[in-house]
Order: structure tokens, then sequence, then C-alpha cells
């Protein structure tokens, strides 16, 4: 009994002594380094786009290379978020999460003195290891922080509200450091973020409960892992290659066997990082399907834009950034009002709406590329972006709405794991349909259809499969 005491005894300072220790200051601060975290993990998802040309520049790399420079992030971000939430929860999730934030920072550092392609790509691989590791552990962290659930609300809120923020401000900032300081600017820049999250973590954050019983499933992580990475590079190669090719047929082949080992593994395993009894109920199944297609369509558009804007616009790097931004920041405004929209008129009605007005987005960008002018893709961007700032918090609410409450900490880590996944598909799908095409804006064109069609297949998928907050039914299966 003593025994089993000590192995599920938080280490560190406990909560009652943090408070003594450090007065009110405990909680806030958590929560700041807690928001740091989160913070970093969403500013290098879109910050790196508008390095991508003086990236390709600086190593001489084709559109499959700076495919690579994006996804090695996304594949690692999306394949480890289950596993590294499982981590926490055996071994402490404070322990992990300055591990992730240590990780995260010294492959940044990596990035930025990458004397190659290749060193830069492996770099990315180590910074979405610790991306994936920051973002579960990190709501963790704050649920152990905050016991009342209007300050953990309040808290959480705010977690989310500065990752949108960055979000919203890495194109902007990259392309400013960029112009100034070059694209390693874009990594070092996260040295002291990872330095001040370290700081404040190990010095006002308190430990999280142990439960050696959470085993981890090496065997699904592993080929989660494999089918993701096969996915990517099968897209990606398709775009130099051909769909026909040897080498392209093979690597779709290991992708499948890789996903149904897959698949394989979570059915057998006692405790599976995916439990797949989730997906039995239709409102999980539709939201997680729904965000995978989403992200599909809005990340691969910013990768080809960027590539676009400067290749064929020859907008400087902080140009490139400042084009974003009618995207990038109606997609933070939309966010403000998208949850009292979705307590008026339900969920499923906000993400339909989001959808079909970023499916408009698109098709209203078919005439107008080619045409000389910025101006008028302006309105054109503001749709899709707006249209994915209604989504995503009803989004999520519908999906945890859909699980029951002691399942909702993995039904968030699905929904994370989806979303990357569809960047990840996003990149190297569009980005191959562009360097296959004959010219930029016939290719241009071709990126729009394929993403109207994944936001048209995600406003089917919600219709069916999202009902009704009143009708909705519960899993706990």
């Amino acid at each position: 009994m003593t025994q089993s005491l000590q192995m599920t005894r938080p280490r560190g300072h406990s909560h009652l002594e943090a408070q003594q220790r450090y007065g009110n200051l405990a909680q806030p601060l958590t929560l700041a380094a807690m928001s740091l975290g989160f913070a970093v993990v969403q500013l290098d998802v879109t910050i790196v786009n508008v390095a991508l040309n003086a990236i390709g520049a600086s190593f001489s790399g084709r559109v499959a290379s700076l495919q690579w420079v994006v996804n090695a992030y996304t594949v690692s971000f999306a394949a480890f978020i289950l596993s590294a939430g499982a981590l926490g929860d055996r071994i402490g999730a404070k322990r992990v999460f300055s591990a992730g934030f240590a990780i995260f920072t010294l492959a940044s550092l990596s990035c930025a003195f990458a004397t190659s392609i290749g060193m830069l790509i492996a770099s990315r691989v180590g910074q979405g290891i610790g991306a994936a590791i920051l973002v579960p552990n990190s709501l963790a962290m704050l649920n152990h922080t905050y016991h009342d659930e209007r300050g953990r609300t309040r808290a959480v809120a705010l977690w989310a509200a500065g990752a949108s923020v960055a979000l919203t401000a890495g194109p902007l900032i990259g392309g400013a450091l960029i112009q100034v300081f070059g694209w390693r600017s874009i990594f070092l820049v996260n040295l002291p973020i990872g330095a001040a999250g370290l700081y404040l973590t190990w010095r006002f954050a308190t430990e999280t409960p142990q439960n050696r019983r959470h085993a981890l499933d090496l065997g699904g992580q592993t080929a989660a892992f494999a089918a993701l990475g096969l996915t990517a590079a099968t897209l990606i190669a398709s775009g130099a290659r051909g769909w026909l090719d040897p080498w392209v047929l093979g690597g779709a082949a290991l992708a499948v066997l890789a996903f149904v080992a897959f698949v394989t593994v979570e059915r057998r395993s006692t405790q599976p990082m995916l439990p797949l009894g989730l997906f039995a109920n239709p409102g999980f199944a539709a939201t997680t399907a729904a965000g995978l297609l989403i992200n599909t369509a809005f990340y691969g558009l910013i990768f080809v834009f960027s590539l676009y804007f400067q290749q064929v616009g020859k907008l400087t790097p902080w140009w490139t950034g400042l084009a974003f931004v009618p995207m990038t920041g109606a997609c933070l405004a939309t966010n403000f009002v998208a949850a009292p929209l979705s307590r008026r008129i339900g969920p499923r009605a906000v993400i339909i709406a989001g959808s079909v007005i970023m499916t408009l987005g698109c098709l209203s960008m078919l005439p107008l590329i080619g045409a000389g002018s910025y101006a008028i893709l302006f309105p054109s961007f503001i749709a899709a972006g707006g249209g994915l700032g209604l989504v995503v918090p009803p989004l999520t609410a519908a999906l945890l709405g859909s699980v029951d409450k002691s399942r909702s900490g993995v039904a968030a880590g699905v929904l994370n794991s989806s979303r990357q996944t569809g960047s990840v598909l996003g990149v190297a799908l569009l980005g191959s349909v562009l360097s296959r095409a004959a010219d930029m804006d016939l290719g241009m064109r071709a990126t729009f259809l394929i993403s109207a069609v994944a936001l048209a297949a995600a406003v089917v998928v919600t219709l069916c499969g999202v009902r009704k907050p009143q009708s909705a039914g519960k899993s706990g299966h």
C-alpha cells in the first residue's frame, strides 16, 4: 500500500506548497508557461511558410524538399500527440512538458544552424515531436492547476486565445524577421520563448499525479508514424514522378499496409493509443473527419499561396506575410463570435456555415488567379479565414459533446491528431498538384478545386453525422 502511494504521489512541490511559497503568482505564471508552450507550437505551424522561398534559394531545394520542410513537423506532431499525452499521465505532465519544451527549443536551434536541407528536415521532425509533447501536457497541467470549473474554463480560454494570436501573427512575424535577419531567425526566435517557458514551468508549476498502470502503445505508435510518413512521402513523390511511377505505387501499397497494421494493433491492444470504438459514434466520426478535411484544404492553400506570392508575384517575405493577414485576421475575429453563435443556433449549423463560406471562398479564387492584382483576392481570403474561425470552436465542442466526459482527453487528442494529419495531406497533395501542372496559374486553379471538394465533403459528413445538441447521444465506449 505504501509503495502504491509513493508511485502515484506527484513529485516536486504540491499545489498548496506552491501557493504558500509564491502567493497568488503560481497559477497565472503556470498559465503563462503553458500558454507559451501552445503558442510556440502554433507559431511554427504558419511562420515557416513565408520562409519557403528563401529556404529553397539557400539550399537549391525543389518543391518536394519544401513540402518536407513543412510536413516533417506536422507528420511527427500528428503521429506522436496521442502517445505524448499518455506519457504525461504515466510519469507526470510537468516532467514531460519540460522535456517537450527542451526538445522543441534544441530542435529550433538545430534548424537555425542547418547546413543542408536534409539537416533542416530532420530538425523539423524534432520540433514536431516537441510540439506533440507540449500540447496535451500543457492542457493536463492547466486541469491540475485550476481546481474550480470557472477558473479552469477561463484559463483554457486564455491558453487557446494566445495560440490563436500566435497562429495569426506567424506569417507577419516571419516575414519581418526574414526581411531583416534572414530565414534562420524564424527558428532563433523560439529560443527565448523556450527559455522563459522552461523557467516558469520549473519554478511555479506543480507536478501531476503519476499513473504507472497507464501503458504506452508502442506498436500502435510505430505503425501510426509509418502510415502517416509513407502517405506523405507517396503524395510528395507523385509530384515529381507521377501517379503511375513504380516507386509511388510501391509507397502507396506500403502506406496501406502500415495503416492496416495500425488498425490491427489498436483492435488487439488492451490500452490502445486510439480507441477505435469511439468511431462507432456517428458524431465523433463525423467531427474527426470534418477536422481532417478542413485542414487539408486550409493548410494546403497556405503552402501553395506562399510559393505563388513569392515565385510568381515576386513579393518579399514581409509582403508575403502581410498578404496572409486578411485570412489569419478573419480567422481570429470569427473565433470570438463562433461560441455565442453556436449557443444560439447550435454547433452543427455553425460548422456547416463556416465550411460553406470556405468552399465559396475557394471557388471565388478560380477566375481571379493570374489577374495581376492581389486586391481582388482580398474578399476570398477573408472568406477562407473567417470560415475556418467559425468552424474550429463548434467542431471541438461537438466532438467533446459526442463522448462521455471520462473520454474527453482522448477525444481532444484525436481531433488534434486528425487536424494535423489533414495539414500533412493538404501540403503533400496540393504541393504535388502544383508541381505537376503545366504552369503555376493552372496548378493553383487545380488546388482551389481540390480544396473546394474537401470542404464540400466536410459539409456532407457534418450534415450526416453531427446531430443537434438536444438529440446528441453519448458514448463512453
